[in-house]
């Protein structure tokens, strides 16, 4: 069950969410909307390796914006802070983003219970397109978790993106074993 505008505000006053900052215009009918950090990333190396560290060079997205170009990756991050301790939040584009052709996650839609912290943004456009920072990006969408939770993603011992930051966190998987 995805919460309402109703129940999300309940969970913020409870505790449950927490959103920095929070806007009250920003709250829809379902879903809370969330916006583009001043910092993007990109990868230093063309060949991205899984089992390596690969390291990403930051760029700040200046007042003039910034133009997002086709076949490139670009790492975002959300303006807002969340915490999520009792549903789970789900990360999509705004419509109004996809319009102008721009994908805001390739497979990272969906954060756990227990996740705390701002949203990387997996960033790829289809036409080149300026952005800028503060824009509408997204949305989160909070649906019910049915049943005890056991394994709070903030506090598993394997948890990768857990270190609170303002600036996007590129890929992890290095640290899996396989």
């Amino acid at each position: 069950m995805i919460l309402s505008d109703t129940s999300i505000l309940e969970s913020i006053e409870a505790g449950e969410i927490v959103i920095e900052p929070f806007r009250p215009h920003c709250l829809g009918t379902n879903s809370y909307d969330v916006h583009l950090g001043a910092t993007l990333a990109i990868y230093r190396d063309h060949i991205l390796d899984a089992r390596r560290h690969n390291r990403i060079e930051y760029l700040e997205i200046p007042d003039d914006g910034f133009v997002l170009h086709p076949n490139t990756l670009y790492l975002g991050v959300t303006e807002e802070y969340t915490e999520t301790h009792n549903s789970v939040p789900f990360l999509e584009g705004k419509s109004s983003i996809g319009r102008l052709g721009i994908d805001i996650h390739a497979t990272a839609g969906k954060g756990d219970v227990g996740f705390c912290n701002t949203w990387t943004l997996e960033i790829s456009c289809t036409h080149p397109v300026r952005v800028y920072a503060g824009m509408p990006i997204g949305q989160l969408i909070y649906f019910q978790v049915e049943g005890n939770i056991k394994n709070y993603y903030n506090k598993k011992k394997n948890a990768k993106y857990t270190e609170r930051t303002d600036k996007p966190v590129e890929s992890m998987m290095w640290r899996n074993k396989f």
